[in-house]
């Protein structure tokens, strides 16, 4: 159980937890602006097929109260990455994704990144990327989720597969830009001006979200909307609290 006493900020993951695809979930949008009275926010997404500003603009038109700054997306934190160390890199993503990368070297190729790419998933351009990594260049995944929850209200395969597939094949480790990265979570708590004890991080992904989130040191709550199985529950994982979505949280904070 948490304290929520000790709480002063939540980091929200975004699709399963605050919409599926496209659908708010019911209630939602409301709900954050009854957070936003208590508590600092911040909205983290290991979503790759869209840039920063794509992800803030859809959740406005969902009538989400966000600020485009609060966002924290794996798809930014690696495209700052890359600046940081000057570097060129070939890049498995979407053609929507690939736009925003375009302020990057595409030569050198000091890194081969990986993110959810769709039907840019091809044996042409896995290979490529292949060539690249056996000829020296590192292996970068934005993210490594499993799946999630596609438009058909199906589990659909994301883009760890593909990153998995590289590593035994080119016997290179992946470099984990997002989530469960321990710094991924630690960037955005650092940005609220809190300590890790104080945030606690609501996700549908027991694994990226809740486990990485615990051993950052935050609070980890499961909701059971979005990617979330019965079977979750059964992988070793205790997650702080698990609501069935993310209006139940108000029934916590306001005991």
């Amino acid at each position: 159980m948490i304290d929520f006493s000790q709480i002063k900020g939540f980091l929200l993951d975004l699709d399963g937890v605050l919409y599926i695809v496209d659908k708010p979930i019911e209630g939602a949008p409301e709900t954050i602006n009854k957070l936003r009275q208590k508590f600092k926010l911040r909205f983290i997404t290991n979503t790759t097929t869209k840039p920063k500003k794509a992800i803030y603009e859809k959740l406005i038109r969902m009538n989400f109260n966000v600020r485009e700054e609060e966002i924290f997306s794996a798809l930014e934190a690696t495209k700052q990455f890359l600046k940081q160390k000057n570097a060129g890199a070939f890049f498995l993503l979407t053609d929507e994704a690939l736009k925003d990368m375009e302020d990057i070297p595409k030569e050198p190729v000091n890194y081969v990144v990986v993110g959810d790419a769709r039907d840019n998933f091809t044996y042409q351009n896995m290979n490529k990327a292949f060539r690249y990594i056996i000829e020296g260049a590192e292996l970068i995944a934005a993210a490594k989720n499993k799946y999630f929850r596609d438009k058909d209200g199906k589990l659909s395969l994301d883009c760890g597969g593909f990153v998995v597939a590289l590593e035994f094949t080119t016997g290179k480790e992946a470099k984990l830009i997002g989530k469960p990265n321990k710094d991924f979570f630690l960037f955005a708590v650092k940005s609220m001006g809190l300590k890790p004890e104080e945030v606690a991080v609501i996700g549908d992904d027991i694994e990226a979200d809740i486990k990485g989130a615990m051993d950052a040191g935050l609070k980890g709550i499961l909701v059971k909307t979005g990617k979330f199985i019965p079977d979750d529950l059964n992988k070793g994982i205790k997650p702080d609290l698990v609501i069935e979505n993310i209006n139940q949280i108000l029934d916590y904070i306001n005991q």
